[in-house]
């Protein structure tokens, strides 16, 4: 399913995702059809855009939304022109144990085809992606608690917002998955999140980074 108020943009993105292999049950231009479109097809996975008819704001991200609360199961991509850390952390909370997977790019990784897809598919597969950019920009911002990361700490967050394996963070960075984990062990202790079964701490170490 796609929602997308710019027809040349829906149409690219609906082109990009049938030539590799997938089939888009419907297209649609605002808020409202994409959830009373969500309710026929029951799609495999959503991508919306963040700023939809009519007033241009929030109304394709307060869509997504509803449609987390409706049905955990459903696998949401949203995208957005720009960087907006309110919106990624509203939807990252969506991201529970036992629900579908989540994901937030920006509108310039459309552009990157094998890029966008993989980060499709892993959304569809259930994993949390976070577009690099936003973890950029993010991690320049804050402060704390990022001193307490080290540089490769930081790194390996970043690998892991993106909805990266341990076995892909290893081959990314020419490591051991045992490193690996040693490394998210230590991110996860100085960010003071400690084992919970109600929660995913490895999407809590990104959403410390989206939260004033």
């Amino acid at each position: 399913m796609v929602a997308e108020d710019d027809v040349l943009t829906r149409e690219g993105i609906t082109s990009l995702i049938t030539r590799f292999g997938h089939r888009v049950a419907a297209s649609v231009g605002d808020a409202d059809a994409l959830v009373n479109a969500v309710h026929e097809h029951r799609p495999d996975v959503v991508v919306t855009d963040v700023r939809m008819p009519p007033t241009f704001t929030d109304e394709g991200l307060q869509a997504a939304l509803r449609l987390r609360r409706d049905d955990p199961g459903l696998p949401i991509l949203v995208v957005s022109q720009y960087v907006e850390q309110t919106y990624a952390a509203e939807l990252l909370e969506t991201a529970r144990p036992g629900t579908a997977g989540i994901g937030y790019l920006l509108k310039d990784r459309i552009g990157e085809a094998v890029e966008f897809i993989e980060a499709l598919d892993r959304v569809a597969d259930g994993h949390t992606v976070v577009d690099t950019e936003v973890v950029r920009q993010l991690l320049s911002r804050r402060r704390d608690p990022l001193t307490r990361l080290t540089p490769r700490e930081r790194e390996v967050l970043g690998l892991v917002a993106e909805g990266r394996s341990n076995a892909a963070i290893a081959r990314a960075l020419f490591i051991t998955e045992t490193a690996v984990a040693k490394h998210i062990g230590n991110v996860l202790i100085k960010l003071d999140l400690h084992p919970d079964e109600d929660d995913h701490r490895r999407v809590r170490a990104v959403l410390a980074y989206l939260r004033d």
